[in-house]
């Protein structure tokens, strides 16, 4: 994608106003169109990614048996570690591939209570992280990342308040305890081919108001598919994080901005044997309890609005239960 939309963020900190509403406008068309851009004049220290993607793949290099010490003791919990084709990303909307040909770590919020309820049948939202024990650092470093993360998905949704002609404030208490998930996916090399119809990560929306990608630069695969229904591949941006609208921002705009379906392929069959891909994806969510309905901005005169109120965790828990598939059940 030549094309590819770039934007610097960094006018937000102390620009004008008139600058703020050029960014503004340029946002708000990309939002429009694709919902996916990449954003510079981020401000993330280059250390703070360094050392998440470093962390990450000493977990990832671990023997199973070691990564297994974390693995989610249940289906449905939201933390730990995920084997190989343990979920289906397109089972979260009713397209029954064969699993996902990767692996993941995930965590939530480093520094709130937790409940350890072992149970599936209860909210997710107070689940304890599972932290391992080797890579000494990760822990660490994974917080640092979080916090940072947190940070820019804040400045993000001001810049997103101000292109829906909102107050600039408007998201800060609908996220200020806010359940937000970080991921990291490990995509192997692949020495068997796929099955029929299998992806590394098959063809979704994400679920919340906004991800923010660490990608690595090299190999690709990521790919979304164009408002011409075509799939056209996300190009690697360096210094930038790659972001998308997640379905419950689309809801708030009454679909004025779309949450894109998005995949990520296989490689060629010469190169499977060699390719290994890792990405860190932030999923920004909303306070557990926050209520998503119509923005009044994004509502004509005499419309409606296309979607019934739904609060953020009832929404979140329902999408991420069903990209669990009766296969990859643990």
């Amino acid at each position: 994608m030549q094309d590819f939309p770039v934007v610097d963020i960094s006018i937000l900190a102390g620009g004008s106003e008139s600058a703020k509403q050029t960014l503004a406008a340029r946002v708000d068309e990309v939002c429009r169109h694709t919902g996916f851009l990449a954003i510079v004049g981020h401000g993330v220290p280059e250390e703070v990614s360094a050392g998440v993607q470093a962390t990450a793949k000493s977990f990832f290099d671990l023997p199973l048996d070691k990564k297994l010490v974390v693995k989610m003791p249940y289906v449905g919990y939201p933390y730990g570690y995920a084997p190989l084709q343990t979920e289906a990303l397109a089972w979260s909307l009713g397209d029954e591939t064969p699993p996902d040909l990767k692996e993941s770590f995930s965590i939530g919020p480093p520094d709130r209570s937790h409940a350890d309820t072992r149970s599936s049948d209860l909210d997710f939202r107070l689940a304890p992280n599972l932290w391992p024990i080797d890579p000494s650092g990760l822990k660490a470093a994974w917080s640092t990342y979080y916090h940072a993360m947190s940070e820019l998905a804040a400045r993000i949704m001001r810049i997103f308040a101000v292109a829906l002609d909102l107050s600039e404030d408007f998201f800060e208490d609908k996220f200020d305890q806010h359940p937000s998930a970080m991921r990291a996916l490990n995509y192997p090399r692949q020495l068997v081919p796929p099955k029929p119809g299998q992806l590394r990560a098959g063809a979704h929306t994400d679920y919340g108001s906004v991800t923010i990608l660490l990608a690595e630069p090299d190999p690709g695969g990521l790919e979304i598919c164009t408002p011409g229904g075509e799939w056209s591949a996300v190009p690697s941006v360096p210094g930038a994080f790659i972001v998308n609208i997640g379905d419950l921002l689309a809801r708030w705009t009454n679909d004025r901005w779309v949450s894109t379906l998005h995949r990520v392929v296989c490689p060629p069959p010469d190169e499977r044997a060699r390719q290994q891909r890792q990405s860190i994806a932030f999923f920004h969510q909303p306070n557990w309890d926050a209520e998503i309905r119509c923005i009044s901005t994004c509502l004509a005169p005499g419309g409606k609005a296309k979607y019934a109120p739904v609060t953020s965790g009832a929404h979140l828990r329902e999408k991420f239960r069903r990209g669990l598939p009766s296969g990859g059940r643990q």
